[in-house]
């Protein structure tokens, strides 16, 4: 059911795979998941058209292990491979919560994913479907947050909805230094200049290029998914001059 008071009707959520770890640090928590796949259905319900890019540093991070001495674009490709089994993790919670869910992947996986195809996405989203996007961009040296911001122009989506720990951007880690200020509203280009942990620079640069705001928000906060498309102000949001 579309509700007019929508701010956001198609955006793209970024997870990383450390989000889907929990407090276990490594793996998949299952009551994550199914948290995560909830706010996700709370949303579509409303009429939102989802799509997703979930990271894989919860299984395996391709650059951390080529600084121990792995070839980077084999590590890299070991990374998409760690996406795609988060991916499958996540079709199925949402399936289970009644959500019709679609991955596609950049690397052909025929038995488990569709080959990403951006007017068959398009066209997914346009009946409702969420649509999870695996093995990020299907190049090695590129991370998801890249893939996210591919993605999200590609199918025209409004808004990047970059899921955290933390409620929005401050100006150093707020774990570490208890003076560390929160960034309510932040262009792109500040981002780049302070080297802001929003997302990459090949990612942040593709942003500004298309004008397209970035919203970094706490997830572990129920209903803030729904918030953020709703327009309220939450976490901070980077945007064009």
């Amino acid at each position: 059911m579309a509700q007019s008071n929508l701010k956001y009707k198609r955006v793209l959520l970024k997870l990383s795979g450390e989000a889907l770890a929990g407090n276990q640090g490594f793996g998949i928590d299952p009551d994550v998941i199914v948290g995560i796949a909830n706010q996700v259905r709370e949303v579509s319900e409303l009429g939102v058209e989802v799509a997703l890019v979930i990271g894989g540093g919860n299984i395996f991070r391709g650059l951390a292990a080529s600084s121990k001495g792995m070839d980077r674009a084999s590590a890299d490709y070991m990374g998409m491979l760690a996406t795609l089994m988060n991916s499958l993790a996540m079709q199925d919670a949402l399936e289970k919560a009644g959500v019709d869910t679609r991955v596609q992947s950049a690397i052909e996986m025929h038995e488990i994913a569709e080959s990403y195809i951006r007017r068959r996405a398009m066209r997914h989203l346009e009946k409702g479907r969420v649509v999870i996007f695996g093995a990020g961009t299907g190049n090695p040296y590129f991370t998801t947050d890249t893939a996210a911001s591919l993605r999200a122009m590609e199918i025209g989506a409004e808004v990047i909805l970059k899921a955290t720990k933390v409620d929005g951007v401050y100006s150093s880690d707020p774990a570490i230094d208890k003076d560390a200020v929160k960034y309510d509203t932040l262009t792109h280009l500040d981002v780049l200049k302070l080297g802001l942990q929003v997302m990459d620079a090949t990612a942040t640069s593709l942003c500004m290029d298309n004008n397209l705001p970035i919203i970094v928000f706490d997830l572990t906060q129920d209903g803030n998914i729904k918030k953020a498309v709703m327009g309220e102000s939450i976490g901070t949001i980077v945007e064009g001059d």
